[in-house]
């Protein structure tokens, strides 16, 4: 081999090493930004868990739910969205009405295809009296019979929605959506059957990817319709879009963590660069960006999907983008006779969206250093074991409400159901000890005034709450010295709250109000006890909830049973163990401590962080019901009128200045 080859080589291979490199270093920042494979697994077996378990309210407790959305795909940066799908089980849709099982207690439905486009149908009632005088406003005459209108059926279940929760839900396409248009939810209805319009896809050529495991997997879901119809069809009220949700979350959950952050990142160049251009805005969603990302897997290798190679793997698929956008073209991926991008554009929108995806292109990766969630990217060290901590808090924050609502034997359920692997038992054994918080306001002798009985509800209870402490690090102290409180157990309350506020310590991380970014400075001895022990070792170690009562709760001082009394309430630890001390102190007669720990109530609520304090103005009832108990009855009233005034669980600036002048007044007392 000649110099002049030897020294190309050479160079070619030292070009490869140096991008190598680069997408792997790229790779490591994105596990951190966005989530580890570790971490997007316990995202996704969290919230399968939750469907599982149906943590709905009672009004929806007879639906089946499908997580969906960024969040529901695993995914979590600045522009993810949050969605529910319910499964409506009074309906029961059938292709041809042969299909029909005549011992279902569901309403029948048969669809008709004859008359829409591609991807939608017509529900059509089965002529049956009886059953058109349930649910009698949504459905509509044509002249192929009684139709199930999807207009009127989103109509209905606003006004439900609104009975419920009033003037906070309103329609967004095809879901009902929160004012905050924050997370959407679809009551959709189901077909058992894999519908004919998506036959070809079962057989259609392919490399590798989705495995024969996966097709048969999807094909036994059936499909799902959502009410909404083709826009500028003449019926357009009167159809369904069909939904092929659950085959998509297989396919995204069967996708290597690289195809998967390829995903993400084409999401995030949509929603925080591409959609900044107030004209554009809509034009594209992130559905395309799945079925893009779907065509190519089905199109590609599965060992190009590597670590060291997702740069060169993000920017093929960003050409993929550019090229459907200049030819229109974006075919449906289990229907491909609908195109996406037929009549999509007009000539000035698409004219400026392919010059500002050709010119992202041209910058390669570079291109997304202006997002809000990557623009860090130059200055970030890339630790994988910070992006597990800040990942296993995280999905404590945003599951545990969901958990809360679900009863022992739904816990049990799941445990059962998916305890065959260490992180599921984890995270199952923290949820189930949070869950005994609750035990003592669901026994059934907690209104009993027979001794025999009280005595047994308080051994109920005390087992529950001492497997509750093992749910974090402080709170759940908290709750069971608050019982003792409530027994008149002074001394042991007061024991056991010393105890608790010795693991109350600045490493500690703060759920349910600790930032992303504060969650990126975990303390160095964290990071080696992760590595070191398992899941539910660190979370309930490291972790501190806020203290959270139950509506009517008996295990609540009955100082504060008022508030209590129509809702459940959120209390910062360090106020709470403040206030408790106090009420300890005060039924033991030490007024000199009694003083002393209502000065440090009045401390820790000025001086507090946000994390601390969380965003409710309950510490100020605290100090009002102590100001009363200690003969400040012209304070205290200062003190409930700034609650009252604010009582809408944000801490006002307002709110804070009335504090500040509680506290001046009470140092000159």
């Amino acid at each position: 081999m000649e110099k002049k080859d030897l020294k190309t080589t050479w160079q070619k291979t030292v070009r490869i090493s140096t991008e190598r490199r680069e997408s792997l270093n790229y790779y490591k920042y994105l596990c951190q930004q966005i989530g580890s494979e570790e971490v997007v697994k316990m995202r996704r077996l969290a919230l399968t868990m939750i469907d599982i378990g149906k943590p709905l309210a009672c009004a929806y407790n007879m639906y089946n739910t499908i997580t969906s959305g960024s969040k529901g795909e695993g995914l979590h940066f600045e522009s993810s969205d949050f969605d529910i799908m319910f499964i409506n089980p009074f309906f029961k849709v059938y292709e041809p009405e042969t299909a029909v099982v005549s011992k279902c207690w569901s309403i029948p439905l048969i669809m008709n295809t004859e008359e829409t486009q591609p991807c939608f149908t017509q529900l059509r009632l089965i002529n049956h009296p009886l059953l058109r005088l349930l649910f009698t406003k949504i459905w509509e005459q044509s002249h192929l019979g009684c139709m199930l209108s999807s207009e009127q059926y989103k109509l209905f279940y606003l006004s439900i929605a609104d009975q419920l929760v009033t003037n906070t839900v309103k329609i967004h396409g095809p879901c009902l959506t929160d004012i905050h248009d924050r997370s959407d939810t679809a009551m959709c209805l189901k077909c058992d059957q894999w519908i004919i319009q998506a036959h070809p896809w079962i057989k259609r050529p392919r490399k590798v990817w989705p495995s024969t495991k996966i097709i048969s997997k999807i094909i036994s879901c059936g499909v799902l319709f959502v009410p909404i119809g083709c826009k500028e069809s003449v019926n357009e009220n009167l159809e369904w879009r069909i939904s092929f949700s659950v085959a998509e979350k297989y396919l995204i959950f069967s996708f290597s963590h690289t195809q998967l952050l390829c995903y993400a990142l084409l999401k995030i160049l949509l929603k925080e660069i591409i959609e900044k251009h107030k004209d554009l805005k809509g034009l594209l969603c992130s559905y395309y960006l799945k079925t893009l990302m779907f065509w190519i897997s089905e199109e590609t290798d599965s060992n190009v999907w590597r670590p060291d190679n997702i740069i060169p793997c993000f920017m093929a698929c960003l050409q993929r983008l550019l090229y459907c956008v200049k030819y229109s073209n974006l075919s449906h991926y289990f229907i491909p006779e609908n195109n996406f991008f037929y009549l999509r554009f007009n000539a000035m929108n698409k004219e400026q969206l392919e010059t500002i995806l050709h010119d992202l292109y041209e910058q390669g990766i570079n291109c997304l250093a202006s997002s809000e969630t990557l623009k860090d990217y130059r200055r970030q060290s890339y630790n994988i074991t910070a992006s597990l901590t800040s990942g296993y808090v995280e999905i404590i924050n945003e599951t545990s409400s969901y958990f809360l609502n679900l009863g022992f034997d739904q816990l049990i359920h799941i445990l059962l159901y998916y305890s065959r692997t260490g992180l599921c038992r984890g995270l199952l054994a923290l949820h189930l000890s949070k869950a005994c918080w609750f035990a003592p306001d669901t026994s059934l002798d907690k209104y009993s005034s027979e001794n025999k009985h009280q005595y047994y509800k308080y051994k109920h209870d005390l087992s529950h709450l001492l497997i509750g402490v093992q749910s974090e690090a402080v709170s759940g102290w908290l709750l069971l010295a608050s019982m003792f409180y409530v027994h008149k157990e002074y001394v042991a309350s007061l024991t056991v709250i010393n105890h608790a506020m010795q693991k109350y310590t600045d490493d500690k991380i703060f759920t349910k109000s600790t930032t992303p970014s504060e969650l990126t400075f975990v303390q160095t001895h964290q990071l080696n006890l992760m590595k070191n022990e398992k899941l539910y070792t660190v979370l309930k170690t490291l972790t501190i909830d806020p203290l959270m009562f139950q509506e009517k709760s008996s295990i609540i001082p009955k100082e504060l049973q008022l508030v209590v009394k129509y809702c459940h309430i959120m209390y910062p630890p360090k106020a709470f163990s403040d206030f408790l001390r106090f009420l300890c102190y005060y039924h033991l007669h030490d007024t000199k401590s009694c003083k002393y720990h209502f000065k440090q109530l009045l401390n820790t609520i000025v001086n507090s962080s946000s994390k601390a304090i969380l965003s409710s103005v309950s510490p100020l009832i605290m100090c009002g019901i102590a100001l009363q108990l200690m003969g400040e009855k012209q304070i205290a009233r200062m003190c409930f009128q700034a609650v009252y005034t604010h009582d809408n669980y944000k801490t006002t600036k307002c709110a804070a200045s009335s504090f500040l002048n509680l506290y001046s007044s009470f140092e000159n007392c």
